[in-house]
């Protein structure tokens, strides 16, 4: 089992220079060892996902790319 991420407190969270500052909904990002940490940026005090740096990269990675799946699984773009 991976160690756990460091307390949140002294992590540094960043949002994507694509997310229009603070007029639009946006995940803040934040790193600890072994782990990338999500959050809600208007909901500082709210949920963190917890996922390996490794499936984060690939999936920003995707998302970079435009290789992530628009219809949704349903036939309809979203």
């Amino acid at each position: 089992m991976p160690p756990t991420p460091s307390p949140t407190s002294s992590l540094k969270w960043f949002k994507s220079t694509h997310s229009g500052g603070n007029i639009t909904e946006c995940v803040e990002c934040a790193y600890a060892t072994f782990h990338a940490l999500i959050r809600e940026s208007k909901r500082k005090d709210g949920p963190i996902v917890t996922v390996r740096t490794d499936t984060w990269a690939h999936f920003v990675g995707a998302v970079r790319r435009d290789q992530l799946n628009k219809t949704g699984g349903r036939g309809k773009a979203v």
